[in-house]
């Protein structure tokens, strides 16, 4: 039976989300303020940022430093140093947060679960036990990113006319 994890929080990225958008990945690293963008560490090849909208505390994304969609468009060299911050960093949520397990992972295109599809990003989500599951695809676990109750106000005012 299909289980639901309620993060209602991630109805403000879902509802503002935008394919005509600028990308938010390139717009952090070209940015000036990085406290302001949440960027934890730099690379020469990639960066590492929290993500504003997370599935757990800690949840991090390495990025590549360029403006790419898949996996197979990056240099070896981005790709070593990618999985080399995904080590550091790990190591170090190990260290300030001591969670028992990490979800680590890729998601390709919009169909694979991909917010983002047009800047790949790698996610580091720290994971404790009892906490909730990370994707349908692991374990029959769907997020649920709006409240039931935020979702019968918009519909009322819709109905209404409103």
């Amino acid at each position: 039976m299909m289980k639901n994890i309620w993060a209602p929080w991630r109805v403000t990225y879902i509802k503002n989300a935008s394919e005509k958008e600028a990308c938010f990945l390139c717009e952090a690293y070209n940015g000036s303020s990085e406290e302001e963008k949440h960027i934890v560490c730099r690379g020469e090849q990639c960066f590492c940022i929290l993500n504003k909208y997370p599935y757990n505390n800690g949840h991090l994304m390495v990025v590549p430093n360029r403006h790419v969609a898949d996996i197979t468009e990056l240099a070896d060299s981005e790709l070593l140093e990618i999985m080399k911050m995904t080590g550091k960093m790990q190591k170090h949520l190990s260290s300030l947060m001591k969670p028992d397990g990490f979800n680590i992972g890729i998601n390709l295109g919009k169909s694979a679960g991909a917010g983002l599809p047009g800047h790949i990003h790698l996610h580091i989500v720290p994971r404790w036990n009892g906490d909730t599951n990370f994707m349908p695809v692991l374990s029959d676990v769907k997020i649920i990113s709006q409240s039931l109750e935020d979702i019968a106000a918009e519909l009322k005012k819709n109905i209404s006319g409103g």
